[in-house]
């Protein structure tokens, strides 16, 4: 009796807290997904924030801008295997997705998918620890670039399995908070992540740090397993797990068929800018201060607070309106880029301040996390039932192809100064927000 009143008062518990994130009178009404999953929601929302804090600040503490780029460095790899790390780590999870939406398309229990990814990350990770304590120079390159491939493809299992079991287990309105909350909580461990670099000057070339962030994130993603394999889902509709090949020709016909998908697509590309402008914000601080008092920490600690202070505002802003939250992060990371070019050209005695660089990437960094957060939220309610594994691999694989292409926008920097291409790329992002205002509303509908 004393277990049974003990469940009843913990469910009674999670309901009230989970009534209180989502700050409605009907948190109990449910929208597109099926009676019995409405009977659960509590639980499987707290399991999704909980799962995504746990991923993000694994990305986080095995980010390729920082420790891994540090960690080849340390050991002496070429610098083409620097410049290799983030096109793959994001167009690696990408672009397999059509081939790996007929895999997840046969799974009428989706979330064993993300468990899988979760678990095959973690192998990847400690492979990467494995070659810095075992290899050197180009012989680690290419280590740490295949365990980096290995790492992308899991994530890709991830992508895909992730937003369908959210689509499955959490209603429309409710959707943008799962997202908010786990990065305003891992935007804040993130800082803590960010200090310990920017103070990491006096462990000299003392690799045990590093090692420890990657076995501190070989531990998150295993911790994010356990915590995705208790979520409640229920059986769903298998059709269209066929050949993969066949099938993701199939899928990619939706690009010709279905309108608002396609319009969708188009935006998500053009917003890219705002990932895209990210390393140029770096350059032009190098480039206009000589370096001087600038350390990667500051970037890690710019992204953590951004996402720490706007998460819950984006989460709640693409509950009401995903579409809006594109078109306003959008305008937002295009301002951004302007008017900080603007200050470099013009106004040469502040363009040689340090802290400008930090305060302007982390405006980029809020209006990134709304983007990103905004069209995760806006692919998951646009496609109702089944199709919503068809959207999610079909974006993501055109997506990582533009990504690829896009990377080569940086020979740009050998006829224009830095400036010049974050201006060239903030137009694009503009172009992007007012294609996102072409989108329907599929929010409230």
């Amino acid at each position: 009796m004393n277990a049974i009143n003990g469940f009843l008062w913990s469910q009674k518990a999670l309901d009230k807290a989970y009534q209180a994130l989502v700050n409605e009178e009907d948190a109990r009404v449910c929208r597109d997904i099926s009676d019995e999953a409405c009977q659960v929601v509590p639980g499987n929302f707290f399991l999704q924030v909980l799962t995504q804090f746990l991923t993000k600040l694994g990305d986080a503490v095995a980010n390729p801008k920082t420790v891994l780029a540090w960690l080849l460095s340390a050991l002496g790899a070429p610098g083409l295997f620097t410049a290799l790390l983030v096109p793959i780590r994001e167009s690696g999870s990408l672009i397999p997705q059509l081939i790996i939406a007929s895999y997840v398309r046969l799974q009428a229990v989706r979330k064993w998918t993300f468990v899988l990814g979760c678990l095959l990350q973690v192998v990847a990770v400690l492979g990467m620890a494995g070659v810095a304590l075992t290899l050197s120079g180009t012989a680690a390159g290419v280590g740490l670039i295949l365990a980096l491939i290995m790492f992308s493809l899991a994530r890709g299992l991830c992508s895909v399995a992730s937003k369908d079991v959210l689509g499955k287990t959490v209603p429309k309105t409710r959707r943008g908070r799962v997202s908010g909350w786990s990065a305003a909580a891992a935007g804040l461990v993130t800082m803590g992540v960010g200090v310990v670099l920017l103070f990491d000057a006096s462990a000299g070339d003392d690799r045990g740090v590093y090692l420890l962030l990657l076995a501190c994130a070989a531990g998150l993603w295993l911790a994010a397993a356990a915590t995705y394999a208790m979520i409640r889902e229920y059986p769903g509709a298998t059709e269209g797990g066929g050949n993969a090949l066949t099938e993701a020709w199939r899928r990619l016909g939706r690009l010709r068929t279905d309108v608002p998908f396609r319009n969708f697509v188009i935006a998500r590309a053009l917003l890219l800018t705002s990932a895209l402008s990210a390393p140029f914000y770096i350059m032009l601080a190098h480039e206009q201060t000589a370096g001087a008092l600038l350390v990667l920490g500051l970037f890690v600690i710019a992204d953590g607070a951004a996402d720490l202070v706007s998460g819950p505002f984006w989460g709640r802003f693409a509950d009401v309106s995903s579409r809006r939250v594109m078109m306003v992060a959008g305008t937002a990371s295009a301002l951004t880029g302007i008017v900080l070019a603007v200050i470099v050209w013009l106004l040469p005695g502040i363009a040689g301040q340090a802290w400008l660089y930090p305060l302007f990437f982390f405006l980029l960094a809020i209006a990134h996390a709304g983007m990103r957060l905004g069209r995760k939220t806006y692919v998951v309610d646009l496609a109702g039932g089944n199709k919503r594994t068809d959207y999610v691999s079909v974006s993501n694989t055109v997506i990582g192809v533009v990504l690829l292409l896009a990377g080569s926008i940086g020979v740009l920097t050998a006829v224009l100064p830095v400036a010049g291409v974050i201006v060239i790329l903030s137009l694009i992002g503009l172009i992007g927000a007012w294609w996102s205002a072409r989108l329907p509303e599929v929010t409230a509908t």
